[in-house]
C-alpha cells in the first residue's frame, strides 16, 4: 500500500494555509476575494498562501461565467480525487464503514457484525473492514490518507485510546494503535458524536452556526459540542456526557454503575424497562415503536408511555444544557431518533418548562435521524480535519 508521495500535512504547515483549504471544503467553490473575507485576510495573503495547494492538486481554480456584464471569475474547489480516507463507527454490534473522497462523499461502504466487543473481536473486525472497503473501492489502496475511527463513551483522541465506554464495556482500550499496525495506516480516533458534530459542522445542520450540540437518542445518550466554532472535547476528551448526567439519585441502574442517569430515565433500555414493568412482552425498540404506533388497546397507551416518560427525561437533560451553554441549535440524532414523533413532544414540553429564561427560544431543535453511513462518514472527516490541520471553522 504505497503512501502519498507528497505528504498533505507538509503541505498546510502553515494555519493560515490549512484554514484556507478548510474554507474551500466546506464553502467551496469560492473565489479569492470572498475567500479573504470570510478568513478575515488581505487577498494578497490569500494568493501568497495558494500555489502549494494548487501546484499539487489538492485545490482547483476554473472560471465561471459572468453574472450580467463582466469578466469571468475564477472560483477555488476541492479537487476531491486527489486522496481517499476511510471512516469506521465501532459500536456494540458491528463496525460500519465508509470511503470517501477528500470531499467526504461517500465512495463504497459496508459493514461487518460481531460477535462480540470485545476490543480483540472489534478492532480485528475494524481491520478486516478497512481492507475490504479500500479493496472494493476502485484504485483506493494507492491513494489513501488515513483511518478515522468513532468509538462511544471517553476518548483520548491525542493518545488513539478509549479510557472508557459504558456500552462496549471497554476500559484503556489502544484502538489506534493495534489498528495502524493491522492496516498500515494512520489513525485518528475520537468519540463517535463527536464524528458527527464535525460532519454537521462540516455537510450539515451545523454549517453556519458557532455554537450546537448533537444529542444521539438509542442505546444510550451520546452528546458532542461545538462551541465557539470548535469542537469541544474538554481536558481529557471527556466533554458532552450528557447521558451520564444524574437526574434521579433513586432512579434505576445505568450502564456505567450509577443510579438515575440521564441514559437510564430516556435510552432504549429505559422505554423496555417501562412496558416490562407494566407486563407488556417487548424484545427489542423496534418492537415498542411498533407497538406505540400501531398495536392499539392497552399495549398501545403503555407503549405510547414510555416514550413519553423517555422524552420527559431528555427534555430536562436538554434544559439544563441550554441553561449552561446557551446554544443556537441542538441536532437529535442516532438511531433513536426515528421515533421522534412518539417522544419528541413530551421532550419540546420538558425543555420549554425547565429552561431558564430564554434558553429553550434561543435554541432551535433539529430531529436527523443518522444511518451508520453518516457516523462513519463522520469518522472520515476527523481524518480530513487532521490532515488540513486546522480547526473546524
Amino acid at each position: 500500500m504505497s503512501p502519498p508521495k507528497i505528504r498533505f500535512s507538509e503541505l498546510v504547515s502553515e494555519q493560515t494555509r490549512a484554514e484556507i483549504f478548510a474554507t474551500v471544503l466546506t464553502a467551496g467553490p469560492i473565489s479569492r476575494t470572498q475567500l479573504a473575507q470570510r478568513l478575515g485576510l488581505v487577498p494578497s495573503s490569500v494568493t501568497r498562501m495558494l500555489p502549494p495547494l494548487l501546484e499539487h492538486d489538492y485545490l482547483r481554480e476554473s472560471e465561471t461565467a459572468p453574472q450580467g456584464r463582466g469578466r469571468p471569475q475564477k472560483m477555488l474547489h476541492v479537487n476531491p480525487d486527489k486522496h481517499v480516507v476511510v471512516g469506521l463507527k465501532i459500536g456494540p454490534a458491528q463496525v460500519s464503514g465508509v470511503v470517501t473522497d477528500m470531499a467526504a462523499n461517500v465512495l463504497v461502504r459496508a459493514e461487518a457484525p460481531l460477535a462480540d466487543c470485545t476490543p480483540t473481536t472489534a478492532l480485528s473486525a475494524a481491520a478486516a473492514l478497512t481492507s475490504r472497503l479500500l479493496a472494493e473501492a476502485p484504485g483506493a489502496a494507492d491513494r489513501v490518507l488515513g483511518l478515522g475511527v468513532g468509538v462511544s463513551g471517553h476518548v483520548d483522541s491525542d493518545a488513539g485510546i478509549c479510557r472508557y465506554s459504558a456500552l462496549l464495556d471497554w476500559n484503556k482500550v489502544d484502538v489506534a494503535g493495534p489498528l495502524q499496525q493491522a492496516t498500515g495506516l494512520p489513525v485518528v480516533v475520537n468519540n463517535d458524536v463527536n464524528t458527527l458534530v464535525i460532519a454537521e459542522r462540516w455537510f450539515g445542520e451545523g454549517r453556519d452556526l458557532d455554537s450546537f450540540a448533537v444529542v444521539t437518542v438509542g442505546p444510550g445518550i451520546g452528546c458532542g459540542l461545538l462551541l465557539d466554532g470548535a469542537l469541544f472535547s474538554g481536558t481529557s476528551g471527556m466533554a458532552g456526557e450528557l447521558g451520564h448526567m444524574p437526574l434521579d439519585p433513586a432512579g434505576p441502574m445505568c450502564s456505567c454503575g450509577r443510579r438515575g442517569c440521564l441514559e437510564a430515565l430516556a435510552g432504549d433500555r429505559a422505554v423496555l424497562r417501562h412496558l416490562q414493568d407494566a407486563g407488556v412482552h417487548c424484545e427489542t425498540i423496534t418492537d415498542a415503536v411498533d407497538l406505540a404506533r400501531t398495536a392499539g388497546g392497552s399495549s398501545q397507551v403503555v407503549a405510547r408511555s414510555a416514550f413519553t416518560e423517555a422524552g420527559t427525561a431528555l427534555g430536562r437533560g436538554l434544559a439544563g444544557m441550554c441553561n449552561l451553554l446557551n446554544l443556537q441549535k441542538i441536532i437529535i440524532a442516532g438511531e433513536g431518533a426515528v421515533a421522534h414523533d412518539l417522544f419528541g413532544p413530551a421532550m419540546n414540553t420538558a425543555m420549554e418548562r425547565h429552561a431558564f429564561s430564554t434558553a429553550a427560544l434561543d435554541c432551535a431543535v433539529h430531529v436527523d435521524p443518522v444511518h451508520h453511513d453518516l457516523w462513519a462518514r463522520g469518522a472520515a472527516c476527523l481524518v480530513i480535519r487532521d490532515a488540513v490541520g486546522a480547526a473546524i471553522s
